[in-house]
């Protein structure tokens, strides 16, 4: 399903944060994220990595999952997936005119206009559809991943059996604040009174303030480097923690990083109830088979797909490069939304490409790109309006070495359209 008219009519709301509009809606389906257990993951990045090797872990161990991320990047049912296969477009549709037929106010009657002072957000509207059909096609537990923060994201009307925090960083500061601390306190919104927390590889600012929340909610914290750590021995790791030690796992997918998002991953399993514990055979399939789209993807030989959009997604697309040799001569094509700074991941991938080619998807939020080439000027490395997707990919493709795809998940979703990837 590429789009549909209640998302439609949905995206001229924009992003509202808050919790009162969804809990009412959800009210009308009888509350159904209460009738299976969930794993709630928030962070600056990794979080869909840890929500996709969580889902594969309990799946391996037999457990009937639901698994929602965002965003999407080509369509809109890769969000909500039941054991590995994604929503139809008919479950889909059928949902999505359930939840538009509900009144918009508790005063309304069905089939009433819309009460425009409050309407559902498309995020809000996916949420609800996510929520009701994990309970309608009966799952036992879901892994939710949180859209943004944490604290009034749409996600936090559940009660999580686990929560965790996988990194904080610099992100979306003009709703989540301008500093790491800030952002720290937005992602503990999600932190809940007894409920064990998995804490990542976060800044030491971060950690004092999600310490603090923690402490104030009684919510028992696993930290990644104190309570957990992992060692590596070639390809595979051991992963050490207060239930014992797992040796002989592997990542599927590529990357360093993905290492310390697996660690995590595999806390947050051991931190479930007793019914819900997944045995080591289990934790190595599900790590080993676990895959997210545009996360270091060679979606051919020579062209990678990532989804790095900040300062931090940068550093690990450009970690991985350095460490591929020999170095081939290689294309940035890169697009961003205004929202973004463009210029710091720029500056960051630089020294690991020859040239940027600079375009933009067909989004409401995108740079164009001669705007994303301006916010370039004086980069280590030429800079080169491309003009749109098609164009600036066929353009990349002229040349010789290998094509970077990054910057914005509607670009890697856009070229791995155009390259046929699924």
């Amino acid at each position: 399903m590429i789009d549909h008219p209640v998302l439609a009519a949905s995206e001229r709301f924009g992003l509202r944060l808050g919790l009162d509009r969804i809990r009412r809606f959800l009210r009308e389906f009888d509350t159904p994220q209460e009738r299976y257990r969930v794993v709630h993951v928030g962070g600056t990045n990794g979080k869909g990595s840890v929500c996709a090797m969580v889902a594969e872990i309990l799946r391996h161990q037999g457990f009937r999952t639901g698994l929602y991320t965002s965003p999407h990047l080509q369509r809109v049912n890769e969000r909500i997936v039941v054991d590995g296969e994604e929503i139809s477009d008919d479950a889909l549709d059928a949902l999505l005119r359930r939840i538009a037929a509900l009144p918009r106010d508790p005063q309304d009657a069905p089939g009433e206009p819309e009460v425009a002072e409050d309407p559902l957000t498309y995020f809000e509207i996916l949420t609800i559809a996510a929520f009701v059909h994990f309970a309608e096609v009966g799952v036992e537990v879901a892994v939710v991943e949180v859209g943004m923060g944490g604290r009034l994201d749409a996600t936090n009307v559940v009660r999580p059996a686990v929560t965790a925090i996988t990194t904080v960083g610099l992100d979306h500061t003009e709703l989540l604040g301008p500093d790491v601390a800030s952002i720290a306190g937005e992602k503990a919104g999600i932190l809940k009174p007894d409920v064990p927390a998995v804490i990542g590889g976060v800044p030491a600012e971060a950690l004092r303030v999600l310490r603090t929340i923690a402490q104030s909610r009684g919510a028992p914290l696993w930290v990644y480097g104190q309570d957990f750590h992992t060692t590596r021995d070639g390809a595979a790791f051991t992963w050490h923690g207060p239930g014992g030690v797992l040796s002989g796992l592997e990542v599927g997918m590529p990357g360093f990083h993905q290492v310390d998002n697996a660690a995590v991953a595999v806390a947050v399993t051991e931190c479930l109830p007793l019914d819900l514990q997944c045995g080591l055979e289990a934790v190595r399939e599900g790590l080993l088979h676990a895959r997210m789209a545009a996360r270091l993807e060679w979606v051919t030989p020579d062209v990678l797909v990532d989804s790095a959009h900040n300062a931090d997604g940068a550093v690990t697309l450009a970690a991985y490069l350095r460490s591929r040799v020999p170095h081939r001569p290689r294309t940035l094509l890169l697009g961003c939304s205004r929202e973004k700074d463009v210029h710091a991941i720029a500056v960051l991938l630089a020294p690991q490409v020859d040239r940027v080619l600079t375009t933009a998807c067909a989004h409401s939020r995108a740079l164009s790109p001669v705007q994303v080439a301006t916010a370039l000027e004086g980069l280590s490395v030429p800079v080169t309006p491309a003009g749109g997707v098609e164009e600036a990919l066929a353009t990349a493709q002229a040349g010789d070495g290998e094509i970077i795809v990054a910057g914005s998940v509607f670009l890697a979703g856009a070229v791995r359209d155009l390259l046929g990837a699924r």
